[in-house]
């Protein structure tokens, strides 16, 4: 979205929310909408128009939303059928019955956003050594939590303005996925240590705590 097309967002905002806008200084605005032509940069016009819309029509308070709101209007419109964590631990518990000898054949039908929890085939074939009760209580706790938590991680990064995903990119924060970056930038960190039938490979035991840190709080405020 443009700086124009942002001007023409907040005109729509000043017309619903009157009051709020009308004592705002020259310089309030132009910051405003600097603010917010940054933040939505990689939103289309009509999309940020429709969520703004979505908003004012649901308002029962009276009060102009935050950017946060709007961003979270757009993930409501845009929202795609996604994986619960019951499914992908059907997921891999369908794995474990090949994998004490096929954990690498197995790792690789699961699908990416599994295989991201999982880590590795290792990690597969470790599970699939553990006694079935420990499987099926424990393991498969610890594994939907961590997929949950990942799934909410993945949403904030997406929701990040364009400017700051650059920013971990250049500064090292990101890795191979958006979620490794939030990751690393908010400290956590692995552990040594061999692998445990009662939870995730003990080498990401530190980035599974993060992401439950992160799963009951946004580092973003949204």
């Amino acid at each position: 979205m443009t700086r124009e097309d942002t001007i023409k967002i907040l005109s729509v905002l000043r017309g619903a929310y009157p009051a709020f806008y009308r004592d705002i200084t020259k310089q309030e605005a132009e910051s405003t909408i600097t603010l917010w032509a940054s933040m939505f940069d990689e939103e289309p016009y009509d999309l940020v128009g429709a969520a703004v819309k979505a908003f004012i029509s649901g308002d029962a308070k009276g009060f102009p939303p935050a950017i946060g709101q709007i961003k979270e209007r757009i993930r409501q419109i845009t929202k795609t059928e996604e994986m619960t964590e019951q499914e992908a631990w059907a997921y891999v518990s369908k794995a474990l019955r090949k994998s004490t000898y096929y954990s690498r054949e197995e790792f690789e039908k699961l699908p990416p956003e599994v295989q991201a929890v999982v880590h590795d085939p290792e990690q597969l074939r470790q599970w699939a050594m553990c006694e079935g009760d420990e499987v099926e209580t424990v393991i498969a706790s610890n594994f939907m939590r961590s997929f949950r938590a990942k799934q909410k991680a993945n949403k904030e990064y997406m929701a990040l303005p364009s400017s700051v995903k650059q920013f971990m990119i250049t500064e090292g924060y990101q890795t191979n996925s958006g979620t490794d970056g939030l990751v690393r930038l908010f400290g956590g960190g692995n552990s040594e240590g061999g692998s445990t039938c009662y939870g995730l490979n003990s080498g990401n035991q530190g980035r599974d705590e993060l992401w439950e840190v992160e799963g009951t709080s946004s580092a973003y405020g949204d």
